[in-house]
C-alpha cells in the first residue's frame, strides 16, 4: 500500500494510512540508540512533555519512536487532532504542510507489529493505527500516537499498542486538547485540527529522571554505630 494513498478514515481514532509494513527496518535503524533509561521530551508551543517509555512492555515501537526522535522527524509537526476529554494525536509529516486535510494520512513508510498490552490511562501514549477491517493484524502506524486525556478502556478492547506514560506535563497536554474551541481552526472529518497553534518545536532524548527514593538512599550516609 502506498503511503501516499488516502481512504476513508472513518474509526474512533481516525487512523492514519501507512506505508508497507516494514517493521526489521525501523526496529533495526533504532538499535543503536535504543536506551530504556532514556525519556522523551516534546517541546510544544504550549509547554514541554515527558514520555517514560515502556522498553520492557512495547521493545519495538519504543525502538521505533526513539529513532524518529533522535533523527528529528517529529520536529515541526502538528498535534493534528486534538478533542477535549479524549486524546490529542500527532506525528504526521503531513501536518508539515498548509493543507488540514491530508493530515492523519502520512507516515515514516513502514508500519510497527502490534504490541497491545498496557491499558489506556490517562497520560498514556499509543500508537495509532489502521481499522481492523485492512489492519486484522492491528499493525501500528510508523509515526502517529496519540495521548489519552482520560482512562479509556474501550481502547483496551480496540487492541491499540500502549507504548509510554507522561510523566510531566500533562497541563500541556490539556492546554493542547482546549486549542479544539479556538475560533477560524480547521474542522476536519477526525475532529479539530489547530494546526500551527498546537506545533511539536522539538522532540530529543533525555536520561530518565530518577526515583526519588534511589536518589536518598545514594546521598544518606550509614549511621556510625556508638
Amino acid at each position: 500500500m502506498s503511503p501516499r494513498l488516502r481512504l476513508p478514515l472513518l474509526l474512533a481514532l481516525l487512523l492514519p494510512v501507512s506505508g508497507p509494513a516494514t517493521p526489521a527496518r525501523a526496529a533495526g535503524t533504532a538499535a543503536a540508540i535504543a536506551k530504556p533509561d532514556s525519556v522523551v521530551v516534546l517541546e510544544t508551543v504550549e509547554g514541554r512533555i515527558v514520555i517514560r517509555l515502556a522498553s520492557r512492555e512495547a521493545p519495538k515501537t519504543v525502538a521505533n519512536f526513539r529513532s524518529l526522535v533522535a533523527r528529528g522527524f517529529y520536529d515541526s509537526t502538528y498535534f493534528h487532532r486534538v478533542i477535549p476529554g479524549f486524546m490529542i494525536q500527532g506525528g504526521d509529516p503531513y501536518s508539515r504542510d498548509a493543507d488540514p486535510f491530508n493530515d492523519g494520512q502520512g507516515g515514516p513508510g513502514w508500519t510497527v507489529p502490534a504490541e497491545i498490552g498496557l491499558p489506556h490511562v490517562r497520560g498514556a501514549v499509543a500508537m495509532a493505527r489502521m481499522p481492523d477491517a485492512v489492519n486484522p493484524a492491528k499493525d501500528s502506524n510508523g509515526s502517529q500516537f496519540f495521548i489519552c486525556l482520560a482512562d479509556r478502556p474501550d481502547l483496551d478492547r480496540g487492541g491499540y499498542t500502549v507504548f509510554g506514560r507522561v510523566i510531566s506535563g500533562m497541563s500541556t497536554v490539556d492546554r493542547i486538547a482546549a486549542l479544539a474551541n479556538t475560533p477560524g481552526i480547521a474542522r476536519t472529518i477526525s475532529g479539530p485540527n489547530p494546526q500551527q497553534l498546537a506545533l511539536i518545536r522539538h522532540a530529543r532524548l533525555e536520561p530518565a529522571p530518577k526515583p526519588a527514593a534511589r536518589r536518598a538512599a545514594k546521598t544518606v550516609q550509614p549511621a556510625t554505630p556508638k
